[in-house]
């Protein structure tokens, strides 16, 4: 199999750190890096969540959705409901 150089730029500290890391377990950046490729290939998916810049906001209108229709009821929930209500929001 033919193999190619692969260009990243990364922040300075970051590397050194990555490297660091990377001496400690017994590899090299390259090794980690194919290692990380070959995940990301077999799973199909990134080995990390990544979530949006808008995050909080999402959570906030939900949250706001949720407090006005509160508002629209006369029912009234406990600590308990209201936390698992949160939870299920946020997920």
């Amino acid at each position: 199999m033919e193999s190619l150089t692969l260009n990243v730029r990364v922040d300075a500290n970051d590397k050194k750190g990555f490297e660091q890391f990377c001496n400690s377990v017994g590899m090299n950046v390259s090794t980690a890096v194919n290692m990380f490729i070959k995940a990301v290939l077999r799973e199909q998916k990134l080995p990390f969540e990544v979530r949006s810049n808008n995050f909080d906001e999402i959570i906030y209108n939900k949250l706001k959705e949720a407090e006005q229709e509160m508002d629209l009821t006369t029912n009234r929930y406990t600590k308990d409901e209201v936390l698992k209500s949160m939870n299920d929001i946020i997920g």
